[in-house]
């Protein structure tokens, strides 16, 4: 009931809002006269003076009957179309971003130049989405001269463009109207996200976008999310090597009380290679033990920048041997390690321990480590067309699924009317019994009209069918051509479905393949122009190409408005359903292809009770009817019924798998935004560290943060002489030189908040330390620099956990409780932990780092290293992309912290090689590190030795 009330009042809105719209086209054409008395010149000058206006701040509803009246007029001198006052009313649903159902054949491309010409004008760029390349390509060439004619540039994504990431998509995105794929707009996205530079950035703010085939990107492509994956950074081997060399150091558990303070910190003479501590899950490597580390991987210094990763390799694998007990910590279930919950002693479903802990943990069992493909960066279709401002699509069938464009994308469908009268015939559908009755029927109808001379344009649910009735029709001598998803059927897909309309042509079309392709009767004389050129060998680029297909074009014409006329006397195209889709919508789309622009045309679906759709849904029901009804002659040829009563049983059928698929598509959009939150926010962060922004008073704060924390941690308890100082101190000083005598501290008057403030006053004048040394210039780049790569390693972490988190949450369900709200609280939790990882990791590294370089030298020294292997991409109409993609490599020395357990980023030298003989014009500086022993004092000139200054 209430739905139905939310309906009719859905359509009254739509009413009113037709109505004003039918107003504003009356004010469009009172332009006309005066618009065709302009001539191209004064065309374009009025086009400048819409944008002057528009950038002055005037409306753009206020300057739509105008803008609408010159673009008609440029349609008309550049292309030869004029848009029809049904056009008009399509063009104004778009710009008011709603969805315009436009029937096949009402020129859909056509009517997106209205609004796109209105939106250009203020100066912001209009994205335009088609479902392939190809559509794209043709579109934008084909409308580019209206465009240009008014001043608008045109780009066009192409997915050739990768991975030079050059200049040509740079271009299309600066233009005022860009064309490409959902794929190639979400993947961008992506990568812009990914980018070490800004200058690796290509997309614009997301301002207004069209969506060609809306129904088929946000409804069909829903379901799969866009993906850009790459190869695991570590091997297997690795892990199991730390694994035995763990086994062989001995280690000893560290003293946690106050009397720890006054000892000796100088581990060069200990009778033991490591300590740990298993309160706070930390282990701190003694001189001993990093030597016999770098003898048995046969390194000569574990803390050289080409050895960065190795530091965290140690410290997981010592970490798992010493703190991490089977059947305590975890359990192995089926070859897998399973962390177990230390408060219910229940096993964990879908989680993972972060930072190589997870995997040194199955290396340590001797089990296999779960190396599949590592999630960079991913976003569902669904978000991000939510990011535009303003969006809008166009499609001949979309309103079976209006209520989930509202509920998802805030957008009401319109059904526009047709410029001509609707006359296609659609017959009820025959339903048989077997598919052998029905695959009869259909070679049958298709021989009699084919006979005829009418087209015939037959649609299959899969290559299978459409293989199989192909093989049928060529014993029965039936010419016919075969369009579906093989490479060799692809290729002349728009050529082949444009011609689908000719005397006597069969096409066989699997899942309405060629979607955006009218079919004209008759034929279409451009593609046929194009395809004698091709058999005749002129290519497109060949000079005398325009001239040639110019000299084909009235011939051609002539033709095919011949053999129109005779379709026409046939009765038009006919389609032939062989099943019915899970979905109306895509019926509907196979049916539309015939009666475009008030041409005759016929359609029927052949049906059995054997389709997968029928025997699933409505199996029993019709299996009775057609026991009792459905009569088979003697030679066991079947006659089909045909009701009205049967079809609606299907469209039941269809609406059931078609609530079955929302909601599939909504659960993944309601798991996907607890990872959009997350993804906002790093994202935003990340572009104001790439754009220069100035992070210093916020390094400060989050340092201070970090100090709050761990001092928090490991004085939990209002007993002083309960406070795990030793520990503490430990642990700082793998963060920051901590100079603060935590020993000298009085039990009777010390609090926490009072340690709090000299550590964290200690930290801050360490950090003001470092930027004198570095200079202002170059420590602002450093903070950006170094927080920009943590980011991209920690997200990327952060992406696997979640992933795991994701593919074991339902298992929650079985536990009474709703997985959904479990995967959003634990989710939050661990993007909390995450945010406090990265500014950890911030302050080991910043008080660490050391490097050489000019302020000028900063941005080169921090350059990508390119690596183009090893990126897939997944989701979208078309996958397997070549990757544009590289890991930044930071151009510093990470002094390695005995306790440190960040994955330390890559590292190499860097720079650009220069005209004097190729040396590098900036270097990461290694000969002090070289040289210094870990005993000398310190090369800076504190007075402490190398391993506690800048070699801690």
């Amino acid at each position: 009931m209430a739905r139905g009330i939310i309906d009719r009042a859905l359509r009254m809105g739509e009413s009113r809002q037709f109505r004003e719209h039918e107003k504003r086209v009356a004010e469009i054409n009172r332009f006309e006269p005066e618009m065709e008395l302009l001539d191209d010149a004064e065309l374009r000058t009025e086009a400048d003076k819409l944008r002057e206006r528009a950038r002055g701040g005037e409306s753009l509803d206020d300057m739509l009957p105008e803008a609408f009246a010159l673009c008609r007029e440029a349609g008309k001198r550049t292309l030869g179309q004029r848009h029809y006052d049904v056009q008009l009313i399509g063009g104004m649903v778009l710009h008011d971003g709603a969805i315009s159902e436009m029937r096949t054949g009402e020129g859909k491309t056509l009517t997106a130049t209205l609004p796109v010409f209105l939106n250009t004008l203020a100066g912001e760029s209009v994205h335009l989405v088609t479902v392939n390349d190809y559509l794209a390509r043709r579109d934008a060439e084909w409308m580019r001269p209206l465009y240009e004619a008014l001043g608008c540039t045109v780009g066009v994504l192409q997915d050739t463009d990768l991975p030079d990431h050059g200049d040509r998509r740079h271009a299309a995105y600066e233009a005022d109207v860009t064309f490409g794929t959902n794929s190639e707009f979400g993947f961008d996205y992506l990568r812009d996200n990914m980018a070490p530079t800004l200058e690796r950035c290509f997309q614009r703010d997301h301002n207004f976008a069209i969506v060609d085939e809306v129904d088929n990107i946000l409804i069909d492509e829903a379901r799969t999310p866009l993906i850009i994956s790459g190869s695991p950074e570590a091997a297997a081997d690795l892990y199991y090597t730390f694994a035995r060399m763990a086994k062989a150091l001995v280690g000893i558990e560290a003293k946690p009380k106050l009397k720890a303070l006054g000892e000796s910190k100088d581990t060069s003479e200990a009778d033991y290679d490591y300590e740990y501590d298993e309160k706070h899950k930390t282990v701190a490597p003694t001189e001993r033990g990093v030597s016999k580390a770098e003898k048995f991987l046969g390194v000569e210094n574990l803390y050289l920048s080409e050895h960065g990763t190795l530091v965290n390799h140690l410290s997981q694998s010592l970490k798992a041997e010493s703190l991490y007990r089977r059947d305590k910590d975890y359990a192995i279930v089926d070859g897998q390690v399973m962390i177990i919950d230390e408060f219910t002693g229940r096993i964990l479903e879908g989680r993972r321990w972060s930072e190589g802990l997870h995997q040194a943990v199955e290396a340590k069992e001797g089990v296999a480590i779960r190396e599949e493909n590592q999630t960079l960066a991913t976003i569902t279709l669904q978000n991000y067309f939510r990011l535009y401002e303003k969006l809008s699509g166009m499609t001949g069938t979309a309103l079976t699924e209006a209520t989930e464009f509202m509920k998802i994308y805030k957008m009401p469908v319109v059904e526009i009317p047709t410029n001509r009268d609707m006359v296609r015939d659609d017959a009820n559908d025959q339903i048989y019994k077997t598919k052998d009755g029905k695959w009869k029927a259909v070679v049958k109808e298709i021989e009699e009209r084919n006979h005829s001379g009418q087209p015939i344009l037959v649609g299959t649910v899969s290559v299978e069918v459409s293989e199989m009735l192909s093989e049928q029709f060529k014993r029965r001598g039936i010419n016919h051509v075969v369009l579906n998803a093989k490479p060799e059927h692809a290729e002349r897909e728009g050529e082949t479905v444009a011609q689908a309309g000719r005397v006597g042509s069969v096409t066989i079309a699997t899942n309405m393949a060629g979607r955006g392709v009218d079919i004209k009767l008759g034929g279409d004389p451009e593609m046929m122009a194009e395809g004698e050129l091709r058999k005749l060998g002129v290519r497109s680029e060949d000079p005398n190409y325009e001239t040639e297909l110019a000299s084909m074009m009235p011939g051609l014409t002539e033709r095919c408005r011949v053999e129109g006329d005779e379709v026409r006397e046939l009765g038009g195209l006919f389609i032939c359903g062989t099943e019915r889709h899970e979905s109306r919508r895509i019926d509907n789309q196979l049916r539309g292809r015939a009666g475009r622009q008030g041409d005759p045309g016929a359609s029927r679906f052949f049906l059995s009770a054997q389709d997968d759709l029928v025997r699933l849904f409505a199996g029993d029901r019709i299996y009775k009817i057609l026991d009792r009804l459905g009569p088979v002659s003697e030679d066991g040829e079947e006659y089909p019924l045909e009701a009205k009563m049967l079809s609606k049983q299907i469209e039941t059928a269809q609406k059931k798998v078609e609530e079955q698929n929302y909601l599939s598509r909504k659960r993944v959009l309601e798991y996907d935004d607890v990872m959009n939150e997350q993804r906002r926010v790093v994202y935003k962060y990340r572009r104001e560290v790439l754009e220069g922004r100035d992070i210093s008073e916020v390094a400060r704060e989050q340092i201070a943060g970090v100090v709050a924390n761990k001092v928090t941690e490991y004085t939990a308890s209002d007993v002083f002489e309960e406070w795990d100082l030793g520990g503490m101190e430990t642990m700082l000083n793998t963060l920051w030189p901590v100079s603060v005598e935590l020993a000298e501290l009085d039990p009777q008057t010390s609090s926490r908040e009072q340690v709090i403030e000299l550590l964290t006053e200690d930290a801050l004048a360490a950090y003001d330390e470092r930027e004198e040394e570095f200079g202002e210039e170059l420590m602002r780049a450093l903070e950006r620099h170094i927080l920009l790569q943590i980011i991209d390693v920690r997200w990327k972490e952060h992406l696997h956990e979640m992933d795991y988190l994701r593919e074991g949450i339902h298992l929650r369900g079985f536990a009474q409780i709703d997985p959904l709200v479990a995967y959003k609280n634990e989710g939050f939790l661990m993007f909390e932990t995450l945010m406090d990882a990265i500014w950890e990791e911030f302050a080991r590294l910043i008080f660490h780092v050391d490097v050489e370089l000019q302020p000028a030298e900063v941005e080169q020294a921090f350059a990508p290293g390119e690596d183009p292997s090893d990126v897939n991409y997944s989701g979208g109409t078309e996958e397997g992309q070549p990757s544009a993609l590289a890991e930044a490599r930071a151009a510093a020395v990470m002094g390695g912290g005995g306790a440190a357990t960040a994955t330390a980023p890559a590292v190499a030298e860097a720079g650009n090689g220069s005209s004097n003989g190729g040396t590098n014009s900036a270097t990461v500086v290694k000969a002090e590190a070289e040289k210094t022993g870990r005993n000398d004092p310190c090369w800076c000139g504190s007075g402490k030795k190398y391993k506690k200054c800048h070699g801690a």
